[in-house]
């Protein structure tokens, strides 16, 4: 039987056809062959037909895979003895092939189209992740994995290093007349250009990928006087990477500014956007926000990597206590729960792991954020945007005529916002929501400088969870020591109260670079509110009576949290000391 030549197929025709009726029309098998296996099939061999057909002789693997990429209305491509033409070598950088698991095949500069290779059709993401990251169409076929290990090892197992590309970048000339152009004055289309740039768009990405792999939580991009800055957040602390040419600012806030559809000719107004990746399978999101300097424009990107977020009450970091104290709090039937501590403490994640063990089919959960962090299914999650009027007090009047069982507001910055949370409370609704306050008890002062009535604060607040993030002490290099009398006395600790207890730190390794630390853990200072507590409230006594009272029913202090997290092995002195305050 003759094959079909691949130019005579309409791969879009075959699109979604079923397996054997595709193998027909590509000419590798007759049609009482198909039957024959599908007769297999019905006698009870639960078996792909295209295996069956395989081991009947009928047809290869390879036969199978073009089938397949048929199906997914894709063509097949035979790479056997292929070489990768020169162009098509530096437009896709060494670290996003091995990431994606594709080669570059061809490429039409003018047309600024690329085709791959791919070793299955399923993967669609890594088609649309290229489209993106490199600013060029992409045309995808599907090849042995075999053949595109081996050109991948061939040609792209040399590790780019970010430091080898800014070299690169450093000598290119084009770049400079960007720098000697005063804002007002830059070409647009030069900017494009520049942004467009093969060399701009491998240092991104590889900048990208470097922060994913270390697990960084932001990206900065500082323009200065005199120089250019990146620097990476991870657990909380920077880092700087090595530093761009100066005049290299532009095309890299540019190419930024086009990945996340901004616009690049506006320079004067802080912009937002957001970009979404799919990098090695795991869904990555970034939060680009740019921002007018006096120097040029800062660009910070945030890390929301869903693959490395665990959702679960149990993995963030409380002790039994205070995980039943928390369950207790997010299962009452209405009242509101609030979530406290400074930007980048986790609050966010704790209430998205409560929601998580709330949601379920017999519960309506409504949350308005600015912006909205995490997608989770089976909630219906609304975008703040105060530009249209859709502000969180908007936003909550709506909430109450949609019959929810749990409200999530973001946060709480105003009287309004405070005021329909109480509401909301009051009838009936579990209300979920944060504040900016250093502990526990000094949410309830906050809440009423903003104007609420203390008799609603004390009929509606359930309890009040404060929490830190601590650094972890890396598992690679950790070693035990002995802290010295001045390390206790940070802690208020004598070394007889401390007795036996063994204290654990990083020596610093490659593992955690040099740090000491991999990791986060979270501290909680948990305040339940009983009548007694209420009664203080309505008596208008001080923080530090309410911090006594809640004390002697039981309140771990985050500074008490930390020392467990010391005495555990699972962080130092010193980051306790910088996330907690001495207790009065």
């Amino acid at each position: 039987m003759a094959k079909v030549a691949a130019g005579q197929i309409d791969y879009s025709v075959l699109k979604g056809h079923k397996l054997g009726r595709i193998l027909r029309k590509l000419g590798l098998v007759k049609k009482d062959q198909v039957h024959e296996a599908l007769d297999i099939q019905k006698a009870g061999r639960k078996v792909p037909i295209g295996q069956l057909l395989v081991e009947l002789g009928y047809i290869t693997q390879r036969d199978v895979q073009e089938g397949l990429a048929a199906q997914a209305g894709m063509a097949y491509m035979d790479l056997e003895g292929f070489e990768i033409p020169e162009n098509a070598l530096e437009v896709i950088p060494a670290a996003n092939v091995r990431v994606f698991g594709v080669v570059p095949v061809e490429y039409n500069e003018r047309a600024k189209k690329l085709k791959i290779a791919m070793k299955s059709a399923d993967n669609f993401r890594a088609v649309d992740d290229i489209r993106l990251l490199l600013g060029v169409t992409v045309e995808a076929v599907v090849a042995d994995e075999e053949l595109i290990d081996q050109l991948i090892t061939k040609h792209f197992t040399k590790e780019e290093s970010v430091t080898e590309v800014l070299s690169e970048l450093a000598s290119d000339e084009k770049f400079e007349s960007l720098a000697a152009a005063g804002d007002q004055s830059i070409d647009l289309e030069a900017v494009l250009e520049a942004s467009e740039d093969n060399k701009v768009v491998k240092l991104l990405n590889l900048v990208l990928l470097q922060a994913i792999k270390d697990k960084a939580s932001d990206i900065h991009f500082e323009p200065f006087e005199d120089e250019f800055k990146m620097r990476y957040r991870i657990d909380g602390v920077l880092y700087e990477m090595a530093p761009p040419p100066r005049h290299l600012g532009t095309a890299i806030t540019s190419r930024v500014k086009v990945m996340a559809n901004l616009d690049i000719a506006e320079r004067r107004l802080p912009q937002d956007g957001r970009i979404e990746l799919n990098v090695g399978g795991n869904p990555v999101d970034l939060r680009v926000a740019v921002l007018p300097t006096m120097h040029g424009e800062s660009v910070v990107m945030r890390l929301l990597d869903r693959s490395n977020v665990e959702l679960k009450l149990e993995r963030m970091g409380l002790d039994d206590k205070d995980l039943q104290d928390l369950r207790y709090l997010i299962n009452r039937p209405n009242g509101i729960v609030i979530v406290t501590g400074p930007t980048g403490s986790g609050k966010t994640t704790t209430l998205y792991a409560a929601l998580a063990e709330l949601n379920d089919i017999s519960t309506k959960i409504l949350t308005a954020e600015d912006p909205v962090e995490y997608d989770i299914d089976g909630l219906c999650q609304v975008q703040v945007n105060p530009d249209v009027g859709l502000t969180f007090p908007a936003a909550l009047r709506s909430f109450l005529r949609q019959d929810p069982d749990v409200i999530l507001v973001g946060e709480i910055r105003d009287l309004q916002t405070a005021e329909i949370s109480v509401q909301a409370s009051l009838t009936g609704h579990l209300v979920l929501t944060t504040l900016h306050t250093n502990d526990a008890p000094s949410s309830v002062v906050r809440l009423i400088d903003l104007g609420l009535e203390r008799f609603l604060l004390a009929a509606t607040i359930e309890g009040v969870v404060a929490q830190r993030l601590v650094r972890t002490v890396c598992p690679k290099c950790k070693e035990q020591y002995t802290p010295s009398e001045e390390e206790l006395m940070e802690l208020a600790l004598t070394p007889e109260a401390v007795g036996d207890k063994k204290f654990m730190r990083g020596r610093g390794c490659d593992n955690c670079h040099g740090s000491g630390y991999k990791g986060r853990l979270g501290i909680f200072e948990i305040m339940m509110l009983d009548d007694e507590a209420r009664e203080l409230i309505m008596s208008e006594s001080t923080t530090a009576a309410l911090r006594n009272h809640a004390k002697s029913q039981g309140m771990r202090t985050l500074r008490e949290s930390g020392l467990r997290g010391i005495f555990d092995g699972r962080t130092t002195i010193d980051e306790v000391v910088r996330e907690t305050v001495v207790e009065e």
